[in-house]
């Protein structure tokens, strides 16, 4: 099989450093490239290896962009992705590295074709079969991973707005759980609920468990 034709994935995760939430994580496989026209604002790569320079990653874009992106994406038969999500309630029992780990895992595993290679964000491996790269900023340099940042993104933000409508008072739709001036506020008022992550540090260091 020559490299042009074996599956590369990107993989990345959102809401590691959350206070309250799943972590979710998004492998992403483009088998065509010549899906993306011009006027989506998405280069045309033929390397996957190579640095994109057309398009950010996730944290940079508007939140209105990065709808538009994945809608294009969801609409091209080309594009395939997993979805891997980890609670906050598994987070809290094996910690967050092991639960992105997981989350990860869990997304390539939810892809519907066989996978040859990953390209990770990060510095580290996940229990895999497959053979993979982890690459430090990944989001800000590869593709794969920029697209896989941008699914993920939508995918959880999606769910913290559903989040919101159950537990307004905390406006989970302002800052989708991060550790924000705002939430802090909101959860010395009211005390944590049940999606928030009772092992992170911010939140014993701030005695908001009391409440």
């Amino acid at each position: 099989m020559s490299t042009l034709s074996k599956v590369i994935v990107g993989l990345d995760e959102v809401g590691r450093g959350a206070l309250a939430g799943s972590v979710v994580a998004c492998a992403v496989a483009v088998q065509k490239f010549s899906v993306f026209p011009a006027k989506c604002g998405i280069p045309l790569w033929r390397d996957t290896f190579q640095f994109s320079k057309g398009l950010k990653d996730s944290k940079k874009l508007t939140a209105k962009r990065r709808e538009e992106i994945f809608k294009f994406l969801k609409n091209s038969p080309e594009v395939e992705w997993g979805i891997g999500r980890v609670s906050e309630k598994v987070i809290d029992k094996i910690n967050i590295l092991q639960a992105t780990k997981l989350a990860m895992k869990r997304a390539v595993n939810n892809l519907k074709i066989k996978v040859d290679f990953l390209l990770i964000d990060g510095n580290f491996g996940i229990n895999s079969d497959v053979p993979q790269k982890s690459i430090v900023k990944g989001d800000e340099k590869i593709f794969l991973i920029k697209l896989a940042s941008i699914v993920a993104k939508v995918t959880r933000d999606r769910a913290m707005m559903r989040y919101h409508k159950k537990y307004p008072q905390y406006r989970f739709d302002k800052h989708k759980g991060y550790g924000t001036k705002l939430h802090f506020k909101m959860l010395k008022k009211y005390g944590p609920c049940k999606i928030h992550r009772k092992s992170f540090s911010p939140m014993k260091k701030s005695n908001l468990l009391q409440k």
